[in-house]
């Protein structure tokens, strides 16, 4: 094999090497991914080490007497239940704790979705976590922050305020997104990575292949009802955050298979978002993606 470190500078891999890197068996993935990775056994495994990270993160920064900062994702889902228990059971102090959320579905006029949408982030942590928690932990409505539409760079501004993020953590879209950092290049407008990595806040309207894949995955395939817009933290604070944690669980028919792999081993580029991950100031040591052996596994083409 020729490998596939060594051509971070170039977009594509030959054909052939494309081919390996969909086949590689996972315990071989370690060896040639740019960025840390891990297999747990399971989802559930996934999920309360997902947990745990989010409240060591917590734990080490209420021991120093500092503020923590993170980025959180809606998806993964299940480990914010677990992460309650967790907080309540050891009482770890939240007062000092700021939660920025990656995104948000927003209706045609590129306004918040309410709360009681289904597929409504806002609603799903109110009642997922945060209505979960007790009240003696300190947590305060206005440390609990989704990207806002109608104010666009109170995100980064609040970021920049309280000294950067700590730890990112995320999951990984269809085609390897970052939150709703999708890839943006159109026949009349082009962007090169410099430029993506660099992004801020902003609204987006959902790609097809996206709206496609959600729609099935929350609402059964109804498009219809999947608001067509979201508000998205940009790709720079999740890039500058000092470490990133990415968790991939067996999504729907497996489709996070290739866009793991990809994620790890194929050279930087705006095609698969993921792959910027790779470009951070210290990917091997800082970045790290974890996955079940179900998403770990060769990528096989095959009728279903």
């Amino acid at each position: 094999m020729n490998g596939f470190k060594g051509i971070l500078t170039h977009q594509t891999i030959s054909h052939e090497d494309f081919k390996r890197l969909m086949a590689m068996p996972s315990d071989e993935i370690k060896k040639w991914a740019n960025v840390g990775f891990r297999v747990v056994d399971t989802t559930e495994t996934l999920y309360n080490e997902m947990a745990r990270s989010i409240a060591d993160v917590i734990i080490e920064k209420n021991n120093k007497d500092s503020s923590t900062k993170m980025i959180l994702p809606v998806g993964p889902t299940p480990q914010y239940k677990i992460l309650a228990q967790i907080l309540n059971k050891e009482k770890i102090n939240l007062e000092k704790v700021w939660f920025f959320f990656m995104d948000e579905y927003l209706d045609w006029e590129s306004r918040w979705v309410s709360e009681n949408h289904p597929v409504s982030f806002r609603g799903f942590m109110e009642r997922n976590l945060f209505s979960l928690l007790d009240k003696p932990l300190g947590l305060q409505k206005e440390q609990i922050i989704f990207p806002d539409p109608a104010d666009l760079d109170y995100n980064e501004n609040k970021i920049e305020e309280l000294g950067g993020i700590d730890t990112c953590f995320g999951g990984l879209g269809y085609h390897g997104h970052i939150a709703f950092n999708e890839p943006f290049d159109t026949y009349f407008t082009k962007m090169t990575i410099e430029q993506f990595i660099k992004s801020r806040t902003r609204i987006i309207d959902l790609n097809s292949d996206t709206f496609v894949i959600n729609s099935i995955s929350s609402l059964g395939g109804n498009c219809y009802d999947l608001p067509p817009k979201a508000v998205t933290i940009g790709m720079k604070p999740i890039m500058e955050a000092k470490r990133i944690e990415i968790y991939c669980d067996n999504g729907f028919l497996k489709w996070q298979l290739a866009s793991l792999r990809l994620a790890l081993m194929h050279p930087p580029t705006l095609d698969r978002p993921g792959t910027l991950l790779q470009l951070h100031k210290n990917p091997t040591e800082d970045v790290l993606f974890v996955a079940d052996k179900i998403t770990a596994q060769p990528v096989e083409m095959e009728l279903f």
